[in-house]
Formats: structure tokens, C-alpha cells, sequence
């Protein structure tokens, strides 16, 4: 390995290797729950780390998300996972996660008392919520008229990280961890570093961690595998939207000319061959709409928003779907 190389390299948090691995010093622990909860990381006495595998979304899931679970002293229970690509169901998993964790604390015969309040920690980087500038939020059961909360037994903290405004606003609590996890490179850890002790220890940490040859083997492998498979993903996107516009585009030229040359034949060569190429260019582009437009009503989108994706008018795609369930 390349001295220079190595003594430049840094570790970054939004890996979640990373980010799990920073999660295994108490004091680093204490310092981010302590921000979590809003309170002083002095009276954070004990944090326990539960051990897990990488759990996978599916039996065909090629990548696991790593979390980190950990019990605090009064028995509650804190799930923090980073997630550093697009998720789109990625509230339905929460709510799965944090509701198996509530339920999974009581035993056949115990009475409700014994229930534990449950967190659910995402910290993102990428934009959930993309209709507002806020970057932290705290999600609880309330009253959706009053707004009262229900109950404080269960907690969602969303950290969207791509929404810290830039330069270090004077922050505390949790944003200031956010603007550390964050960190791009060496100089933004180390004035990260200055503002909080616990900051402190956590850029400590990544350091050993980023001088450490088998973990950092351990982290450029599982930094490898999050970025094939997001390629991997993209590619088949992209190639299943060409190869379905290509078959379209030949399927409906192909019926569009075979109409074309038979109304040539009936009103004459000259003009059969100019109408049928006229109709066959037109029935090719309704063929490949009306392609379009059954895809996207079986994924669930109303006629008007399949207009204002195709660009066309509302009109028209009634009268392409009125033909297609004709044909049905």
C-alpha cells in the first residue's frame, strides 16, 4: 500500500461498515444518542450493543443493510442504520423494523408493562422529503387533530444529510453529528472534532479505524459492493426502458406499414405508398404510447399523470386507452 496513500485516506461514515464500526466505541455511542434523545451524554450511563447479522429484504436481495441495535439501561431499544442510496419503501421497512423490535420484547404470558420504548434512527443521504428544507425530524404517534401525542413508546428520527445548509451554522445536538457523518475529508472531520468532545472521540476512532489494513480491506469491499450494486441496478433500469421502447417502436412501424400497404393497394400504388407510410409512422408512435400507457396504468398512475409524463394531452391518451381495452 502506497504510504502517502495511506496516511491521506479517511474512512467515511456514510459507508455503513463505517458507520457501524464508529458505533462500537461506548463513548461515541453516547455522545450521538445523547443527541438523539436530547439529552446531556453524561446521564447516558450505559449503552449495550446487540449483536445482529446483515439482514436481507428478500431472498433475492444481493445486499444487506448493516444496522446497529443497541439497549439502553432502562431496557429500551435504539435501531440506527445508514442507508446511503435511494430507498422508495424505505418508510415501510421502518415502521416494519421498529414495530417487529416493539412487539418482539414480550414473551407468551408477560403483561404489556413490560414493553420498552423503541427508536428507529435513518440516517440518510439522500432526499426523503424533498418538499421542505428541514433536515431533522422526529416522528411520534399524535392526535392528527391537536397534535397530542399518543404515546412516547416508539420514535422515528429521520437525518437527511444532502439538507445541511452549508458551513457549520453554529450547530449542537443532533445536527452537528449530522454535519460529522457527513465529512467528505480530513479537514472537515478535524473541525468537527473541535466542537464537541464526543465529536472528538469519534474522529479518534475513524482514524484507527482508517489506519486499520483489514478493516479498511473490510470497508473498500463493502464500499465496492454498494456501488456495483447500484450500477447494476441503474443498467437494468436503463436497459429494460431501451429494449421496450425498441420493441415498440418496431412493432408498431411494422403494423403501421402493413395497414399502410394494404390501403394503398384499394386506392391506388401511388397513393397507398404515401398514405402507408404516413400511417405507418403514426400507428408505430400510438403503438409505442399505447405501450406506455398500460405499463405505467399497471404501475398504478392515473391517465392524467400518464399525460404529463408522455407530454401529451389527456384527450389523447383517453382515446389510445379506450382502444387498448377494445382490443383487450
Amino acid at each position: 500500500m502506497d504510504k502517502r496513500n495511506s496516511e491521506n485516506f479517511i474512512m467515511l461514515p456514510t459507508v455503513d461498515f463505517c458507520f457501524k464500526e464508529l458505533m462500537q466505541n461506548p463513548k461515541v455511542r453516547q455522545g450521538f444518542i445523547a443527541a438523539i434523545m436530547g439529552k446531556d451524554p453524561k446521564a447516558i450511563r450505559k449503552t449495550t450493543l446487540i449483536p445482529n447479522s446483515t439482514k436481507k429484504e428478500s431472498k433475492d436481495a444481493k445486499l444487506g443493510i448493516l444496522d446497529v441495535m443497541v439497549e439502553m439501561e432502562d431496557g429500551s431499544k435504539i435501531n440506527m442504520e445508514m442507508q446511503v442510496a435511494y430507498f422508495g419503501y424505505w418508510s415501510s421497512r421502518v415502521l416494519f423494523y421498529v414495530s417487529k423490535t416493539y412487539s418482539g420484547q414480550i414473551k407468551e404470558g408477560e403483561d404489556y408493562d413490560v414493553l420498552k420504548k423503541c427508536i428507529h434512527v435513518s440516517i440518510l443521504d439522500f432526499i426523503y422529503f424533498p418538499r421542505d428544507k428541514k433536515c431533522y425530524r422526529k416522528i411520534a404517534f399524535c392526535d392528527v387533530e391537536t397534535g397530542e401525542q399518543y404515546t412516547d413508546l416508539m420514535e422515528l428520527h429521520i437525518l437527511e444529510l444532502k439538507k445541511l445548509p452549508p458551513g457549520d451554522q453554529n450547530e449542537e445536538g443532533v445536527i452537528r453529528w449530522m454535519r460529522f457523518f457527513g465529512g467528505k475529508n480530513r479537514k472537515e472531520f478535524e473541525d468537527m472534532a473541535k466542537t464537541d468532545e464526543y465529536i472528538e472521540e469519534a474522529y479518534d476512532e475513524l482514524k484507527k479505524l482508517s489506519m486499520d489494513e483489514q478493516k479498511r480491506m473490510e470497508y473498500e469491499a463493502r464500499q465496492k459492493a454498494i456501488r456495483d450494486y447500484n450500477s447494476q441496478m441503474k443498467s437494468a433500469r436503463e436497459y429494460g426502458l431501451k429494449k421496450g421502447m425498441e420493441e415498440g417502436i418496431e412493432q408498431g412501424i411494422k403494423q403501421g406499414i402493413e395497414q399502410g400497404i394494404k390501403q394503398g393497394i384499394e386506392q391506388g400504388i401511388e397513393q397507398g405508398i404515401e398514405q402507408g407510410i404516413e400511417q405507418g409512422k403514426a400507428q408505430g408512435e400510438r403503438s409505442v404510447l399505447q405501450k406506455l400507457i398500460r405499463k405505467k396504468k399497471e404501475k398504478g398512475m392515473s391517465l392524467a399523470m400518464i399525460a404529463e409524463l408522455l407530454e401529451v394531452t389527456l384527450k389523447e391518451v383517453e382515446e389510445l386507452d379506450n382502444e387498448i381495452l377494445e382490443e383487450e
